[in-house]
């Protein structure tokens, strides 16, 4: 293989100028309607969405649409984009179905290829941020789970559905294929959880006699839903990445203001240690996520492999940074008003969103194929 082969084979792990211009657009925005806060209050209450702001990232900046085509109402970006949003969105923790829908259930429809009829209807909504859809399965299963999860019919009742509360479509899969059902029709009931993480809330989801529009048949159903739900754990990473770094960046402003003995905190040796290596293990989390978005952007065959290495890392990494963030902030990290525990939650539930980091190694060693002995 020559040189210039392996250089165009070479994930791209920078930000373009266009991706940087999106981050900017997004941190403007939720700086001035997601900050503590406003989703401290939030989550007190019994609305933690902001519509509003929902509806400016959706379709204001076009964040719903980055993943659809143009001709489809979209914005015909790439993963890559739809990570920045997402890195923007863990640096906040702000309440917005962007994971759920603009990614798992947008990734879900255009894996079944359809130009026309209810999938590209039911796209262009999405796009547009009309409409919310949310696949109707606990927020923990695995890309490897798809094919378990073609079973049963619309008679179900599924626990853990991270935002269906928010939900306007339901995307069920059924041994008959996959239906997408109305969230507020008959038949219908979604009861709200008592999550670790009240910034993502979940709910279980009852279909009783409800009825819906069957958009594939079991077979490329299961290949949609795998897809979708592989874009969601490595576009995840691009979250954790988002949330560990914010949580640096607090740890170490707070530890270079704070003063004991009169000298700042930051300066003891022990805490420049554990920042260091926070520091490193952040950089590291970084390149996994890019490389996972980089990957599934480009449809990489190597995209489940990326995806997996990005899991099993960045999940550690984002658990760890919230971790120190509240210790490091001694009692002001342990006050309900101060965010440090919002970013602790946060990280703790997205470790095991779309499979554990142990189910996401276990994935490495199945498709790394080792040398012989």
């Amino acid at each position: 293989m020559t040189a210039q082969t392996d250089a165009a084979q070479a994930p791209d792990l920078l930000y373009s100028e266009a991706e940087e211009d999106l981050r900017s657009a997004v941190r403007s925005l939720l700086a001035d309607r997601a900050d503590a806060p406003t989703v401290i209050a939030g989550i007190e209450s019994d609305t933690p969405y902001d519509l509003r702001l929902w509806e400016s990232l959706a379709a204001g900046i076009g964040a719903a649409g980055l993943l659809v085509p143009e001709k489809l109402g979209g914005q015909g970006a790439t993963h890559r984009e739809a990570a920045v949003v997402l890195e923007e969105l863990g640096r906040s923790v702000a309440p917005a179905p962007y994971l759920t829908s603009a990614v798992v259930a947008t990734e879900i429809l255009l894996a079944l290829g359809a130009d026309d009829g209810p999938v590209a209807g039911l796209l262009g909504e999405l796009a547009s941020g009309r409409k919310i859809a949310v696949l109707a399965l606990p927020f923990a299963t695995p890309p490897a789970g798809a094919a378990a999860a073609m079973t049963g019919t619309l008679e179900r009742t599924v626990t853990g559905v991270a935002e269906a509360a928010a939900a306007d479509v339901l995307l069920v899969p059924t041994a008959d294929g996959l239906y997408a059902v109305e969230a507020g029709g008959d038949g219908v009931a979604v009861q709200p959880l008592v999550p670790l993480d009240l910034t993502r809330p979940l709910a279980t989801v009852t279909l009783t006699g409800a009825t819906g529009t069957r958009l594939a048949e079991a077979g490329p159903a299961a290949a949609a839903v795998s897809k979708g739900l592989l874009a969601g754990a490595g576009l995840l990473a691009s979250e954790q990445l988002g949330l560990a770094e914010w949580c640096l960046t607090e740890t170490v402003r707070h530890t270079r203001e704070r003063h004991q003995f009169n000298r700042p905190v930051g300066s003891f040796q022990s805490l420049k240690h554990r920042m260091a290596q926070l520091w490193l293990e952040v950089v590291s989390a970084r390149a996994a996520a890019r490389n996972a978005a980089d990957a599934l952007a480009t449809g990489s065959p190597d995209a489940p492999l990326a995806v997996a290495v990005a899991q099993a890392y960045c999940s550690r990494v984002a658990v760890h940074a919230a971790e120190e963030c509240v210790q490091l902030h001694g009692g002001i990290g342990m006050t309900w008003e101060h965010p440090a525990h919002l970013y602790l939650k946060r990280a703790k539930a997205d470790s095991v969103a779309y499979g554990t980091a142990g189910r996401h190694r276990d994935a490495v060693a199945e498709l790394v194929e080792l040398p012989a002995p």
